[in-house]
């Protein structure tokens, strides 16, 4: 009798599109209430996009429109501030 191996969830970084366990990458929602938030338990509802826990991943993801498309919302200023802080605290990439 073999063991059959467990099943790994894998989520695509929207930034560098590497694929990855989703358990290394952080998930970002869309809420009902129209604001995206960093997910760190990965259970929240709503639409969710992945993202590298790095810094350079964040500034590709939020540069431009990436990130709205995948959660296809649009992002306010204060939104996105708030997720550029949040990216900050974040290591560059290796």
């Amino acid at each position: 009798m073999g063991l059959k191996g467990r099943h790994i969830p894998e989520r695509t970084c929207i930034a560098c599109r590497q694929s990855r366990e989703k358990k290394h990458l952080i998930r970002l929602v869309h809420t009902k209430d129209g604001v995206v938030e960093v997910d760190l338990s990965a259970q929240k509802p709503g639409r969710g996009a992945y993202l590298c826990p790095k810094r350079d991943c964040w500034e590709l993801g939020l540069r431009g429109s990436r990130l709205e498309y995948a959660l296809r919302v649009k992002l306010t200023r204060d939104n996105r501030q708030a997720l550029m802080s949040y990216a900050g605290e974040l290591p560059r990439g290796d």
